[in-house]
C-alpha cells in the first residue's frame, strides 16, 4: 500500500522527518528518490532536528557520499547519484550500516537497488510547486504498520 502527503512548505517537509522517529524503528532503511533539489535532505534534516542535531549541520552528501551524524536517533546518510554501481555502493560498507542500529537514508537510491537490504522503506518525492513536494511511501511487509503509524501521525494535524 502506498501512502502519500503533500508538503506545502519546507517546515511541511521538516515535520515529516521528525513524525518519522516517532513510529519508524531505529536501524531501519529508507531509500529516497526524486530529482533534484526535491527536498531529498530536507526530510533528512527533519529527522535531525528530532534527533537533536542541528538541521543546518545536514547537507547532501554527494560528494561525501555518506556522513555520519549522532544524536537520540543516529543515522547514516548515503547518496548515490555519483556512484557507478551496486558494487560500487557495497563498497562504502553498507551491508554493516544495516546491521547497525542507525538508520540508514539513501538519496539516489533506484540506482543502487539491487544493494538495498530485504526490509526497507521507499519515499519518492515529486515537485508540485516552487514550495509544494508530494511524497509517496511505501514499505515492505515487516514496516507496513510503522509506515501507516507514521503517515497517521501527520494527517492527524
Amino acid at each position: 500500500m502506498e501512502r502519500t502527503y503533500l508538503s506545502q512548505s519546507l517546515a511541511d517537509t521538516h515535520k515529516l522527518g521528525e513524525r518519522f522517529v516517532t513510529s519508524i524503528p531505529p536501524g531501519t532503511t529508507v531509500a529516497i528518490c526524486g530529482t533534484l533539489g526535491s527536498g531529498k535532505t530536507a526530510f533528512v534534516q527533519g529527522v535531525g532536528i528530532a534527533s537533536g542535531i542541528n538541521a543546518t549541520l545536514i547537507t547532501s552528501p554527494t560528494f561525501v557520499l555518506c556522513n555520519e551524524y549522532v544524536g537520540t536517533r543516529s543515522f547514516f546518510h548515503l547518496d548515490a547519484y555519483r556512484l557507478a554501481d551496486s558494487d560500487d555502493f557495497s563498497e562504502l560498507g553498507t551491508e554493516e550500516m544495516y546491521q547497525s542500529n542507525h538508520y540508514v537514508f539513501i538519496e539516489w537510491a533506484d540506482r543502487v537497488v539491487n544493494s538495498l537490504p530485504r526490509e526497507y522503506i521507499t519515499i519518492h518525492i515529486d515537485i508540485k510547486t516552487r514550495d509544494s513536494r508530494l511524497f509517496r511511501v511505501k514499505s515492505t511487509d515487516t514496516l507496513k504498520q510503522n509506515v501507516q503509524r507514521w503517515m497517521d501521525s501527520i494527517s492527524d494535524d
